[in-house]
Formats: structure tokens, C-alpha cells, sequence
């Protein structure tokens, strides 16, 4: 009975040191190890946007952050903090010369510094800009705002007319540059936005004419043209005899104590 049980604890050993040993065969040397992929580092700089919309003609106090930005997606007229790191400080005080929305870039060409003008610098090459004075209820209700076009009419009482009314239009397809605006209540209460004096891009010719008219006319009506109307490659006048001392041919519209008849001019 001894023999038998050394021989079955001989058996046990020998079954666990062959256990052990098929576990280090196959143990950690064996397992499948993870392969990790790091993607490459992208190569980040800061670039200055705006924090809020930046409306054309405002002065920046403010409203300007750094943000991260790829360097491979860099447009080169971007402000990056690697070579104006004093940017935000620097700019302070430029006025806007074209709107920059929130989150957008901010690029020097849409910017003027502090110490140039902001009218001369968006008026194209051989424009001139010529304030016109308009009454309230002459500017469309307060809907024409500056990059609109117009149509200027001209409403005069000549004496050979005995007391009836001329009008014409004296330019047509004439941008808006600038209009003032001030906030005054309607008869039912509400908040309108009221222009008193516009600025018009003109030729130096349209220039003559509407200083002209300003002088003759009893009012000067701006015409809010629909953007489909609008080619701002032809720009026209037909008030050539406001400089010329001559009379205008055509038809112009004459009203009198009410009634509206067409008459014609040599």
C-alpha cells in the first residue's frame, strides 16, 4: 500500500511540474502585444480673431482674442501672436473699414489705423464723398443704409411755373458711403432710425451737379433701389443743365394744386 501511494504523490508532482513548466511556455512571451499609434503633433500658433462682430466704421476697444490655429492652415495676412505678439494693444484705436464677424480672422486690409482717414480710405480711385443733406421723410423711412444705392430726385419751384412743383432725377446708381442716424419715436410709440445727412460716392462731374442742385432745389429725395436694380459700373446723371445754365429735354413731372400733368422742356 506505501508503494502505491509514493508512486500516485510521485505522479502529482510530476503532473504539477509539467503544469508549471506549459505555463511559462506560454505565458507572457506569448501574449499579443498593443501597438499604440500616436498621430503626429500638429504644429499650432495663435491667431488674432474677433471675440464679437466688429461693425464697419467702429473704433476696437477691445472685442479681439488669440486663438489657436493650425500652422499649415495660416493665410498670410493673418495677425499671429509668433510675430505681433503686442497685437491686441497695437490695434487698439483702428477703426473697422470692413465689417469682421465673430470668430473671423482679423487682417490688416480690414483695418484703418487711428491716424488715417476712414472716408478717404474706402472712397475708390477718382470717387469724391459729398455729405447732401435729406429730410427725415425723404430717406425711405430710414432703410437706406450705407452700401445701399440710390437714385437722386430733385423737387424745385421754379417761377415760370407759377407755383407748381418740378421734379427729376438728377443721378442715378449712386452708393450710399454714409448716412447719420438718430433714434426718434413714431406717432405710435416705436423706435425709428432717422436720416438727416448722407453721404454720397460720386464723380467728380456728380460732385458739381448735386452741389448745384443742393442750391436750387427746395428738396433732395434719395430713391432706395432694389439690390437686382444695381450695377455699381453704371453710375448716371441727366442734370448736365444745372452746370450748363440750359434747359433739359424730355418730360418732367409737374404738380399743381394737386394735379399731376407731364411737361415737356426744350
Amino acid at each position: 500500500m506505501s508503494k502505491r501511494i509514493i508512486i500516485l504523490f510521485v505522479a502529482i508532482l510530476a503532473a504539477g511540474a509539467a503544469g508549471i513548466m506549459a505555463m511559462n511556455l506560454v505565458g507572457p512571451g506569448s501574449d499579443e502585444v498593443a501597438v499604440v499609434e500616436t498621430a503626429p503633433a500638429i504644429e499650432l500658433d495663435k491667431v488674432l480673431v474677433a471675440t464679437e462682430t466688429l461693425n464697419t466704421g467702429s473704433a476696437i476697444d477691445g472685442g479681439l482674442r488669440w486663438q489657436e490655429w493650425p500652422v499649415a492652415a495660416l493665410s498670410p495676412d493673418f495677425i499671429t501672436r509668433s510675430m505681433r505678439p503686442d497685437a491686441i494693444n497695437e490695434l487698439t484705436g483702428s477703426v473697422v473699414r470692413s465689417t469682421i464677424s465673430q470668430g473671423e480672422p482679423v487682417r490688416p486690409i480690414k483695418l484703418i489705423g487711428p491716424d488715417q482717414s476712414f472716408m478717404s480710405s474706402i472712397l475708390p480711385t477718382g470717387k469724391r464723398a459729398v455729405a447732401t443733406e435729406i429730410a427725415a421723410d425723404t430717406s425711405a423711412g430710414g432703410f437706406i443704409l450705407p452700401d445701399d444705392y440710390v437714385d437722386v430726385i430733385m423737387t424745385s419751384r421754379p417761377p415760370e411755373r407759377n407755383g407748381g412743383y418740378v421734379t427729376e432725377t438728377i443721378l442715378e446708381n449712386i452708393r450710399v458711403l454714409a448716412i447719420d442716424q438718430t433714434i426718434r419715436e413714431d406717432e405710435e410709440g416705436e423706435l425709428v432710425i432717422v436720416g438727416q445727412t448722407a453721404t454720397l460716392q460720386l464723380s467728380a462731374r456728380q460732385a458739381e451737379i448735386i452741389t448745384v442742385a443742393q442750391q436750387m432745389a427746395d428738396r433732395l429725395t434719395l430713391a432706395l433701389r432694389s439690390v437686382r436694380d444695381v450695377d455699381p459700373d453704371q453710375e448716371s446723371d441727366g442734370a448736365e443743365h444745372l452746370l450748363t445754365g440750359g434747359s433739359r429735354g424730355g418730360t418732367v413731372t409737374m404738380i399743381k394744386s394737386g394735379q399731376r400733368s407731364e411737361v415737356q422742356t426744350q
